[in-house]
């Protein structure tokens, strides 16, 4: 038996809210119970160890006391704030369609997936770093918690960014059929893309204090 799910736009009378944007808030609460699982790791292997990180910085012998002793505050903080503008222009790239401007939409989806496409660079290069030094997951729990977090993260960043790709180009096919149906249906899908987004947004906003200043 074939059960069938409208794409509606309308909320549900049983949910208040529309089937689509149940969906992502369904999809989001696993992905929260994800990334809680991990962090809870992290505190039970952080309580559990005699020092932490555990490793000499860079061409030192002696211990570091701080992540920030290995880990690249300057990157992270910049990191930090590309990922809140594309939060911005993500939100601009919704009401553009709301004020019935497609080209405007282009603009700021474009820059949602430029800077989007920054962060992972700027990642990359602090990788890239991290194994100039041969500091790999296995090294200790400190470059492993870091690594497999901020490593499920960008994959994260990575999926927002084929997806906005897609509904940039391809996907704007909807839009331009021009039935009133056919843009709320299109809006629809950009504020639940925009939803997702932000929660990749927000879990880097908790990464960063936890993983490179606490």
């Amino acid at each position: 038996m074939e059960v069938l799910i409208p794409y509606e736009v309308t909320p549900r009378r049983d949910t208040g809210v529309n089937n689509a944007k149940l969906g992502i808030w369904l999809f989001l609460a696993s992905e929260v119970m994800l990334f809680g699982g991990l962090f809870a790791a992290y505190v039970f292997l952080r309580m559990g160890a005699e020092a932490w990180p555990g490793m000499a910085p860079y061409g030192s012998d002696v211990m570091a006391t701080r992540a920030d002793q290995i880990l690249s505050v300057p990157l992270a903080t910049l990191n930090t704030m590309i990922l809140i503008a594309s939060s911005v222009t993500m939100v601009m790239a919704w009401a553009s369609l709301k004020m019935d401007s497609l080209s405007k939409y282009k603009l700021y989806m474009g820059l949602t997936i430029l800077l989007a496409l920054g962060f992972l660079v700027v990642k990359g290069f602090e990788y890239g770093d991290k194994f100039a030094h041969h500091f790999v997951p296995g090294t200790n729990n400190f470059l492993g918690v870091y690594f497999v977090l901020t490593g499920l993260h960008a994959i994260h960043v990575t999926g927002g960014i084929i997806v906005n790709a897609w509904f940039w180009g391809p996907g704007t096919k909807m839009w331009k059929r021009g039935t009133p149906r056919d843009k709320a249906h299109f809006a629809n899908r950009i504020e639940v893309a925009g939803l997702y987004w932000h929660f990749v947004d927000l879990v880097w906003i908790f990464l960063f204090p936890t993983i490179y200043l606490i």
